[in-house]
């Protein structure tokens, strides 16, 4: 494939949204984080580009011009989804004095400096209710004064492929006259049909609680077109270990039907804290999905004991590489560091096929990408 596009990732973690443009047909030139181990990840997934580690706060637009071989002006896009913990509907004590509620600003002062034509920001859809939408108002203005015009939109994943329930705003912005247009859904109702849970991961071979060796072979040839685009040319599967839970979770396990949820726990087999909560409360904790569900959103642990993270079939957690397989990440993607590391890389991540979407929409909407990309 001809290269159709340069682009930079700022808060690239592992490299989610990259590899998303990189398979549309963009040319990755640098990501940079301030997490050393997602870095390893990143530079081993994307040998073309430079990783540019350190706090942002510290990353120069002359380093990174320096990296890359450009000049300001030249960038295509500029991706990149600050941290977005303040911002999560998951933590109840968001807002706007959160330290990394701020670091949208410092991706602005590098748009400053880089001059791309096209800007691409990602966040938790929960941005919306900070401050009364505040916080979208200053990014917008942010990048009107730089010259951009701006639009967003929140997402959802399922409707790209994603065998997930997951919800992202992004921020798309040019400052060359292009129009902006977010990508059409190409899954669900009247579309293909969403990808499935067992879509996802039905191909992997079996562990047990607690087990898992690196280099096993697949349990079976791939079912169907989305194991077939993830497995790629690999024989053998990486990262695919479960998590040792203690005893009393695997009889918990037990008592939990397909479908089923911490309701089906005999009550003096309860975690002391869910003995007092009421049917309604907590209703994701102790899941386990059925094999035609969508996955609940993949957070930065599959933590039995906060969501649906228990295998359709067996008595374990999910792996860090169905996590991965739920996110989209191709199998090739080996994930550095510790199993809570890597958990965390393939949490924070976007999909690497919504990344894609988004990507495809870019590249419809401005000619000059689109016209190398008819040449290819």
């Amino acid at each position: 494939m001809a290269r159709v596009g340069t682009v930079v990732d700022l808060f690239c973690g592992a490299g989610g949204l990259s590899e998303g443009f990189r398979q549309a047909g963009f040319e990755v030139l640098a990501g940079s984080d301030f997490d050393d181990v997602a870095g390893k990840t990143f530079a081993a997934t994307h040998p073309e580009a430079t990783f540019v580690g350190g706090r942002i706060q510290e990353l120069s637009v002359k380093h990174l011009l320096a990296v890359t071989g450009l000049k300001p002006g030249e960038l295509d896009v500029l991706v990149g989804g600050p941290p977005c913990q303040g911002y999560s509907v998951y933590n109840h004590n968001r807002g706007v004095d959160d330290p990394r509620a701020g670091l949208f600003r410092e991706y602005l002062r590098i748009v400053k400096g880089l001059r791309p034509k096209w800007l691409v920001m990602e966040n938790v859809s929960g941005l919306t209710s900070i401050a009364d939408g505040g916080i979208i108002k200053e990014i917008q203005a942010g990048m009107h004064e730089l010259g951009y015009e701006v639009d967003f939109k929140i997402l959802k994943a399922e409707e790209y492929g994603v065998p997930q329930e997951r919800r992202r705003i992004f921020f798309i912005a040019n400052r060359i006259g292009a129009p902006i247009r977010f990508p059409l859904p190409t899954h669900g109702k009247d579309l293909k049909p969403l990808t499935t849970i067992w879509d996802a991961i039905s191909d992997l071979p079996k562990v047990e609680n607690g087990r898992g060796e690196e280099g096993q072979k697949y349990a079976a040839a791939p079912a169907n077109a989305y194991q077939s685009e993830l497995r790629g040319n690999r024989k053998t599967v990486s990262n695919h270990s479960a998590p040792k839970l203690s005893a009393v979770n695997i009889e918990r396990m037990k008592h939990i039907p397909s479908g089923g949820s911490w309701r089906d726990i005999p009550f003096d087999l309860l975690p002391e804290g869910m003995k007092k909560a009421k049917r309604s409360d907590h209703t994701k904790r102790y899941g386990r999905p059925r094999k035609s569900d969508l996955a609940c959103t993949i957070l930065t642990k599959c933590d039995v004991h906060w969501g649906a993270y228990i295998h359709p079939e067996q008595d374990r957690a999910l792996t860090v590489r169905e996590a991965a397989r739920l996110q989209s990440f191709p199998d090739g993607f080996v994930f550095h560091g510790s199993r809570t590391e890597q958990y965390v890389q393939v949490g924070n991540a976007v999909p690497p096929l919504l990344g894609r979407a988004v990507a495809d929409a870019l590249i419809a909407c401005d000619h000059s990408l689109s016209a190398e990309k008819a040449v290819a």
